[in-house]
């Protein structure tokens, strides 16, 4: 980690402001290698804005953190849980069932919940039958291929409670107002300390990477939409400090944000370059396309990053029929794409 683009990963307690501690917690990827949680002092104990990963190395870097602010994950009274994907929810769930902690989540999330929950879920399932509707029967069948047995239904538990709205949420020592920011997850939300010009941000904003859309078991119709939405939402707000899930905190939301949604509109644009040279499917559509900052080409990522590229790219091709400048049909279960 001597790279200074990976010093946020460094484990420890971080202060990122009075009363507040930035705990970054590792995760089993290649890609993101770790999640920041954030510890506020809440009266006699603690309230923690996501609780990371369930795994034994990630419960050890918690407990280490807490301990150099002098508090233990008995001291946790709840977690503010951004959205229901594992690195976020998961550790949540594990502390609860040994002390009692409170969890709380958007009302979004219910469905995908409730999904993971069923005994009978089969992991990507949903994934699965995007791809297919994408015409991407390659990455479909490497997905089905490398999925495993790590997505369990014991993992999951429904929340203490569902935020429904946006609602204020009162700590012992400031007052949090939690926001609904669907786009990443249809239940996401970020909680905003206003007296503090503090944003906990989750995954709706990162400062080094564009968040990806729509992943999980019960998407919205239009998660891309949702998304640019939920970000011009924020924009509206006073700008704040991005304390964000990956990567570092940085000054400005407001300048993220309008990289964010520059980045999104290039990419709309360029998505319909593609369709008018010939594209006609996602899937076809996406090899067309480069990804990440290194531009590779669809065909260079693993299977995971494959779909998570090819929905992407769904998801902006369905944000252009919005528009009226696509239209769309499908033909044996596949959607394609022609100019409008």
């Amino acid at each position: 980690m001597g790279d200074a683009r990976h010093e946020w990963m460094r484990p420890g307690a971080h202060e990122v402001a009075p009363g507040v501690h930035r705990i970054p917690l590792p995760l089993p990827n290649d890609g993101l290698r770790a999640v920041n949680v954030y510890a506020i002092s809440d009266g006699d104990g603690l309230t923690l804005v996501d609780g990371g990963w369930a795994l034994d190395e990630a419960r050890e870097q918690l407990t280490a953190g807490l301990r150099k602010i002098g508090a233990g994950l008995g001291d946790i009274k709840r977690f503010l849980v951004t959205h229901a994907h594992r690195d976020h929810y998961t550790q949540a769930v594990a502390v609860r069932r040994e002390y009692g902690s409170r969890v709380l989540l958007g009302e979004g999330e219910q469905h995908t919940i409730r999904k993971l929950m069923d005994p009978g879920h089969t992991p990507l399932d949903k994934q699965v039958e995007l791809l297919t509707a994408c015409g991407a029967k390659p990455v479909r069948d490497a997905v089905i291929a490398a999925r495993g047995t790590k997505y369990r239904s014991t993992d999951w538990e429904e929340p203490d409670e569902w935020i429904t709205e946006s609602t204020d949420v009162d700590l012992a020592d400031r007052p949090l107002r939690a926001l609904p920011t669907p786009g990443h997850t249809r239940g996401h939300v970020v909680f905003v300390d206003g007296s503090s010009e503090l944003l906990f941000a989750g995954d709706h904003v990162l400062p080094h990477i564009t968040p990806s859309i729509g992943f999980e078991q019960a998407p919205s119709e239009s998660p891309l939409r949702d998304y640019m939405a939920s970000l011009r939402l924020v924009r509206s707000l006073p700008d704040m400090r991005l304390l964000p899930a990956h990567g570092p905190v940085t000054d400005s939301v407001h300048q993220r944000i309008d990289e964010l949604l520059d980045h999104h509109d290039r990419r709309l644009a360029t998505t319909a370059d593609v369709v008018a040279r010939g594209a006609t499917t996602a899937y076809e559509a996406a090899r067309a396309l480069t990804w990440t900052r290194r531009e590779h080409a669809l065909d260079d990522l693993d299977p995971f990053n494959q779909m998570l590229a090819v929905l992407e790219t769904s998801a902006h091709l369905d944000v252009l029929v919005l528009q009226a400048k696509l239209r769309t049909e499908t033909i044996d279960g596949v959607k394609h794409y022609t100019p409008a």
